[in-house]
């Protein structure tokens, strides 16, 4: 059987907590700013200077679709 290999991506989105807004680097690699609502990141995002991130929502639990 052959080896997964996870994407940056798919690594930084598995390490974020369920249930919250999170914020990735531009490149999509790692989460810069993580809260429990938009608001709450938005503030974080803008207190640390970051201006290009992409922002999303993780579910309440991760299944082979939401991935």
């Amino acid at each position: 059987m052959a080896a997964v290999i996870e994407s940056p991506r798919l690594k930084a989105l598995k390490s974020a907590p369920l249930d919250s807004w999170i914020a990735l680097s531009d490149d999509e690699t790692s989460v810069v700013a993580v809260a429990k609502s938009y608001e709450e990141l938005s503030k974080k995002l803008e207190e640390s200077g970051v201006s290009d991130s992409v922002v999303l929502r993780t579910p309440l639990h991760w299944s082979s679709f939401s991935v």
